[in-house]
């Protein structure tokens, strides 16, 4: 939902105030992402001498371009991400499973690998068609990110060429991956609530019904590279901000909750796999009805 309205004299006092200190920001931001691009191509040059080299060179721009997201969100917006549940170990290799309500999703995502040293690890489920977007896009490219049509008679050969480059090349990994598949809107919800009485599966209220083939695809396609799987659940104070919203400051507080699971506990099976999905999705939208309720994240 969009945030609540000002009045007039506010919402114009609050856009240009808003305006000042998103300009310099797009300003620097968006520069240095094309010059990350050409220097990710430049990295090319590497590839016959060292594949470890050219991940390590496209790990770091990867770092230092959404590291300066962060810290310029932090630094000229003031937000805060809250982070409660269970510590990450360092350098662990994971899968991470996010509810999806809003593109500012992904800064937050951002605002927590920062804060454990990750960035530069981060692998994402995107949609095929942004590998031709100039920027990210392009970068994305660079990075072993997952390009996908939604199509899995398409997607899953691609996907597990992908997997066997990041396991031959022992590649230090994030995989994000939003289940629901789509972000979390009203006509939508509704959607999932009728397939949800269809399937006998739990109605939920917050978030989506998640779908359990890729992320089933995802563990068996990594092996024993994944220690673990982390999911987060994210909740916005007062209401879900558009990433234009979050771009302009509107956004000061975010509360993230970390549940994370070793994979040597989860369920063996497709249909038990697929069945715990569902189980932490539910657990989810339980927590996030408590947050919507009393303001607290976590238990």
């Amino acid at each position: 939902m969009p945030l609540p309205p000002l009045r007039p004299a506010r919402r114009r006092m609050a856009a240009l105030a808003s305006l000042v200190r998103a300009v310099p920001a797009m300003t620097i931001l968006m520069p240095s992402l094309l010059l990350g691009n050409l220097l990710q191509m430049a990295s090319i040059v590497t590839l016959p001498f060292s594949m470890r080299l050219f991940r390590a060179i496209n790990r770091t721009i990867a770092a230092a371009w959404w590291g300066g997201c962060v810290h310029l969100a932090r630094w000229l917006h003031g937000v805060k991400v809250c982070v409660t549940g269970d510590a990450l170990p360092a350098g662990e290799n994971a899968v991470v499973m996010v509810n999806h309500q809003s593109m500012s999703d992904i800064p937050v995502i951002l605002d927590v690998a920062s804060l454990n040293g990750r960035l530069g690890d981060l692998k994402w489920y995107v949609k095929d068609i942004l590998k031709y977007v100039p920027g990210i896009g392009w970068g994305m490219i660079f990075l072993d990110c997952l390009f996908i049509k939604r199509d899995w008679t398409e997607d899953r050969d691609k996907i597990a060429r992908v997997f066997r480059r990041i396991v031959k090349g022992r590649v230090p990994v994030w995989i994000v991956s939003f289940l629901e598949g789509t972000r979390m809107r009203p006509h939508k919800l509704l959607r999932s609530q009728e397939y949800a009485r269809s399937r006998g599966l739990p109605v939920f209220e917050h978030v989506l019904v998640p779908r359990t083939k890729g992320f089933a695809a995802t563990l068996e396609g990594l092996g024993g590279h994944a220690h673990a799987v982390y999911d987060f659940t994210i909740g916005y104070e007062e209401a879900v901000p558009s990433l234009s919203q979050w771009a302009f400051g509107y956004v000061r507080t975010v509360h993230v909750h970390i549940r994370r699971t070793p994979v040597a506990e989860l369920p063996v099976g497709s249909e038990a796999l697929a069945a715990w999905v569902v189980e932490q999705y539910g657990q989810k939208d339980r927590r996030l009805d408590r947050y919507y309720r009393t303001g607290e994240m976590a238990q």
